[in-house]
């Protein structure tokens, strides 16, 4: 047994070192020995690929229509203290004149401190 994970995309056992890389021979799939160990924690990203953490400020770049309501979050609306979680949606959070809301990464930028 050699001790090595198995390829993420074939599932193959038969993978093998190479340097700093993992392969599989049966799909030709490679990887880095480092990404397996830190694959179990997903990464938030915001539109410009910054990346989110909980209890970050963020400020919506697009006009977003609140589903049920005629309400809409304009451009520029600055959301403080997210809420990260998994889901369609990734954000949770509060908005001032709207109140509690679920927004997409997609959709905001992070506002640096």
């Amino acid at each position: 047994m050699s001790g090595l994970p198995n390829c993420p995309k074939c599932g193959s056992e038969y993978t093998y070192e190479d340097g700093e890389m993992l392969i599989c021979p049966e799909c030709a799939h490679e990887w880095s020995k480092h990404a397996t160990e830190e694959s179990d924690e997903k990464v938030y990203k915001d539109a410009n690929g910054t990346i989110l953490q909980d209890g970050d400020t963020v400020t919506v770049i697009k006009d977003l229509k609140v589903k049920g309501s005629s309400l809409v979050v304009k451009v520029g609306t600055k959301v403080k203290n997210i809420r990260l979680k998994d889901g369609d949606h990734d954000i949770d959070c509060k908005i001032d004149g709207i109140g509690q809301m679920s927004l997409k990464t997609e959709f905001v930028k992070k506002v640096s401190d």
